[in-house]
């Protein structure tokens, strides 16, 4: 399939799809998924001479706890389909991937973007516990002092709040990666 009918295919599969997308040049899309526990999953899907490009921002460089972090991401990799946990230069993590041309239908777009949205999804809260839960902490006490809205932090309540009956601000949260956390609400996306 040529690139220009490529690029036809993947905007007719996202507009049957009903996805947002935005097309700032040929050929590329960059499309909203809609989340629970990360808001938005912005992905850019772009076609190549050969491959179709998926690239998705996951969350940036963990500040604490960098082994566990890492590990916990390298961990699914190996159960993932059409993408894997990448690092930018910084740190930063990305879902990335390359399908062929010849994949992009609309059934091939539409499980590529369940499962960039299923891995966002499903692994945010979990990361940024292992990586961000001293800032989620200090965020936490900081909205809970001037009676801010704690609503996109509920999902670390466990950790978080010191108010929370059984919580240890001290504990490590990356101690049992595989723990759900209450999920009340979305969790914060940085």
């Amino acid at each position: 399939m040529s690139e220009p009918a490529t690029a036809s295919a993947i905007e007719a599969a996202l507009i049957e799809l009903g996805l947002s997308f935005e097309n700032p040049r040929p050929g590329a899309y960059l499309v909203r998924l809609e989340g629970q526990h990360k808001l938005a999953t912005m992905t850019w899907l772009v076609v190549g001479e050969h491959s179709l490009g998926v690239e998705s921002f996951f969350c940036r460089q963990p500040d604490e706890n960098h082994e566990a972090f890492y590990r916990f991401l390298l961990e699914r990799n190996g159960r993932m389909y059409g993408v894997h946990f990448t690092l930018d230069p910084v740190g930063d993590v990305y879902l990335t991937g390359r399908l062929p041309l010849s994949a992009v239908a609309v059934a091939d777009i539409d499980r590529l973007l369940g499962c960039v949205l299923a891995y966002s999804d499903d692994n945010f809260d979990t990361a940024l516990e292992l990586g961000f839960a001293s800032a989620i902490r200090r965020e936490w006490a900081w909205r809970a002092k001037r009676g801010e809205s704690l609503a996109n932090l509920r999902a670390f309540a466990r950790f978080a709040d010191p108010d929370r009956p059984g919580s240890d601000p001290d504990s490590d949260p990356g101690s049992d990666p595989g723990s759900d956390p209450g999920r009340d609400e979305s969790a914060t996306s940085t």
